[in-house]
């Protein structure tokens, strides 16, 4: 079993009926999933940059990510409707955890000049994003075989009713917020 799913049973789940008045352990909010995406631009011209976008997300995530496709035409960025455009997975169960413990405990800390991630950049349902600007953090990838850098949105979507009680549980799992 993930060390973070025995973590939030263990730990964050008291810890939060405590600082919130849950009065059900079913109550106290969790993660649902994570997802993952990027944009690979003009993929149409190069299939190498799709192909290494679609290798990364498999090799940092464990799973098959999916080719995501424009769903209009514009024509200033020289793009139709159903071009390739981007890459995405989404984390769920045990895998999400254990992506979770990775992100935090190895890849994050590999950051060049980290001080934290933003703790006002949640979207007020409790889910956070953030960007890293570079695939080659996480220990999956051999940076000797990266062509470009590719940077990524990462998700963490909770059932959190408010962006408060998602900085709890992201605090107590562990997550780096910087303080002001």
């Amino acid at each position: 079993m993930a060390q973070f799913l025995e973590k939030y049973r263990s730990e964050v789940v008291p810890a939060m009926m405590a600082k919130f008045a849950y009065k059900n352990r079913l109550a106290v909010p969790k993660l649902l999933k994570i997802v993952l995406d990027t944009g690979v631009g003009r993929a149409s011209d190069d299939k190498d940059k799709l192909q290494q976008a679609l290798d990364d997300f498999a090799a940092i995530t464990g799973q098959k990510a999916v080719a995501t496709k424009a769903k209009k035409s514009v024509a200033n960025f020289k793009l139709r409707k159903g071009m390739t455009v981007g890459v995405t997975t989404t984390l769920r169960g045990t895998r999400m955890y254990e992506f979770l413990e990775r992100l935090i405990v190895i890849a994050i800390p590999r950051i060049r000049d980290f001080r934290g991630l933003n703790p006002k950049a949640f979207d007020g349902h409790g889910n956070f994003t953030f960007g890293l600007t570079e695939q080659v953090v996480f220990p999956e990838i051999d940076p000797d075989k990266v062509k470009s850098t590719v940077g990524m949105h990462i998700t963490l979507v909770t059932n959190a009713g408010s962006d408060d009680e998602g900085r709890e549980l992201l605090r107590l799992l562990g997550m780096p917020f910087a303080t002001s």
